[in-house]
């Protein structure tokens, strides 16, 4: 049985005056690559350049909130760029979509655009964690005291605003949207039918947007509106003032939970290698799916979306062996000390460089100093007795502008990139070796160090990582001893710099290619036999 993933896409204009490919552009690309790589399409999150900064992109904030629902589980973006304005944003970010079991996929990126880079990210995206479960907790602290006295904590609540004390009172002009909402639900009207009306009407939700399924189930099932303060474990009835009873919004859950469809059964399996394992015979994704024996077993296997259209012939694979086969690699290459330390010297000129460009900053400053000259030219009018309401208004809106702009620059420099000591890189990459048995490791470990595996039918394996910039060689029984379904034992590696190809069967009757591979494309060549 196939297993679909429910995905969300992402796309963003560029801010740049380049040629971009449009909106329109970017989202048939992405959904292309959702058909290929076996994801639905259930949302679109779009922004427009405004700013480059992620937390001024009111559709990337909504699709990270909307992440905490667990409706989907990718996020597919045209490039990487798209996401996130640096590496530091992006490990940040995807390191909230991961707490929410969601990972990310570029439609137009196979291959990283350097290994250092990557894996300075994956870094970064543990050190991200870290450090946002220490401000979590300080976050949490003093929310727990405002939740003590039942004030407003976070965004606003649709219905209700907060009065001189932060505490919970109900906006009359948003109440009656609510009341609105679970009549017609609880009346049997769809939810569809809710949503088209809300936006003919011309009301927008809570974000100032048009009404969709996210946003009215967060209506329908949020307890505060019988009056049912909540924070974490936190619960008070009767805690804040209720805009619709109790009896109402107990008969819209038990439609909700009545309509709730039931989740395909295809998912409790995890297929670490979703968007990186290809058919080495047509270059299509290979898909996780899975088919149940008589007996009720039910057995998961990677399978070439084209072989279900009956375009390929490449024979499905199972799960766990080519899985076992790629961690086993991964774990080989991290062992080479010789090879790490190399690695290490890479990734720190890396990090220099990326330490260097403040390009952000320069130019908030610039604007500051713009700004501060418009200052003085307004003051020197004023000093001149030029004093009218519009120089003091255009006095008050300078100073506000130099206000949020020094916000900015402070935030800016606060959220640069910790410096990463090289002891702690060849720390993290020696965590990585700890517990293989674990799915979160093996998931970093696949994230980080790996650009996409191809398998074929004859016996050849073609890995491409972040590691190997050289040939390696595997014996055959290496490969026999993880039980491989091939005819031959075969492993070749390339890197996002080469491709390198060997044989282990027969050496001496095949020859070694080294193809230059550009960031674009990728070239798998299988072997000739000379013989």
């Amino acid at each position: 049985m196939e297993n679909y993933i429910p995905a969300v896409i992402y796309a963003r204009f560029s801010s740049s005056g380049q040629r971009e490919e449009s909106i329109t552009g970017q989202l048939r690309d992405c959904k292309r690559y959702a058909e290929e790589h076996g994801f639905e399409i259930i949302n679109e999150y779009i922004d427009e350049a405004k700013t480059g900064t992620s937390d001024n992109r009111p559709s990337f904030q909504k699709m990270i909130k909307d992440s905490e629902n667990k409706h989907f589980k990718a996020v597919i973006v045209w490039k990487l760029d798209r996401f996130a304005r640096n590496r530091y944003d992006s490990a940040i970010y995807r390191s909230k979509l991961k707490k929410n079991g969601v990972k990310i996929y570029s439609a137009m990126e196979n291959i990283s655009d350097s290994a250092e880079g990557i894996i300075m990210e994956g870094l970064m995206e543990s050190m991200a964690e870290y450090y946002s479960a220490n401000l979590s907790e300080n976050v949490k602290r003093g929310n727990r005291e405002s939740a003590l006295q039942l004030k407003t904590i976070g965004k606003k609540v649709f219905g209700y605003g907060r009065d001189a004390d932060d505490h919970y009172i109900i906006d009359e002009n948003e109440a009656p949207i609510i009341r609105r909402i679970f009549s017609e639900y609880t009346s049997g009207k769809t939810i569809n039918d809710i949503i088209t009306d809300l936006n003919k009407d011309g009301i927008l939700n809570a974000r100032k947007s048009p009404w969709n399924k996210s946003s009215l189930n967060t209506i329908i099932s949020n307890e505060k509106y019988i009056g049912t303060y909540k924070y974490a474990d936190y619960v008070v009835p009767n805690g804040m003032p209720a805009i619709i009873s109790k009896e109402m919004f107990d008969v819209a859950q038990e439609i909700k939970n009545r309509h709730k469809k039931a989740p395909a059964r295809s998912r409790d399996a995890k297929y670490l290698l979703t968007g990186k394992l290809f058919c080495g015979h047509c270059g299509s994704a290979m898909t996780g799916e899975y088919a149940t024996s008589r007996t009720g077993n039910r057995y998961y296997y990677y399978t070439c979306v084209k072989f279900k259209k009956r375009k390929c012939d490449k024979k499905r694979v199972k799960k766990d062996w080519i899985e076992e086969v790629v961690i086993t690699e991964l774990i080989n290459q991290l062992n080479d000390m010789d090879y790490i330390n190399k690695l290490a010297d890479s990734f720190m000129e890396y990090q220099k460089k990326q330490m260097e460009d403040n390009s952000d900053e320069k130019l908030i400053e610039s604007k500051i100093k713009d700004v501060t000259k418009s200052i003085n030219n307004v003051m020197k009018a004023i000093e001149a007795g030029i004093i009218t309401e519009t120089t003091k208004a255009r006095l008050e809106e300078l100073e506000q502008n130099k206000a949020q702009l020094q916000i900015t620059l402070h935030k800016v420099q606060a959220t640069k990139p910790p410096y990463i000591e090289r002891d702690m890189f060849l720390f993290w990459i020696d965590s990585l070796k700890t517990d293989t048995g674990n799915y979160d490791y093996k998931e970093k470990l696949i994230d980080t160090f790996l650009n996409a595996v191809y398998l074929y039918d004859d016996g050849y394996i073609d890995i491409g990582t972040n590691l190997i910039k050289g040939t390696k060689r595997i014996t055959g029984s290496t490969l026999e001893q993880l039980s491989a379904p091939l005819k031959r034992t075969s492993i070749s590696y390339w890197s996002p710099f080469y491709v390198y190809l060997n044989t282990l069967s027969n050496p001496s009757t095949y020859f070694l290619k080294l193809i230059p591979l550009t960031s674009s494309m990728c070239l798998i060549s299988k072997l000739l036999n000379s013989g």
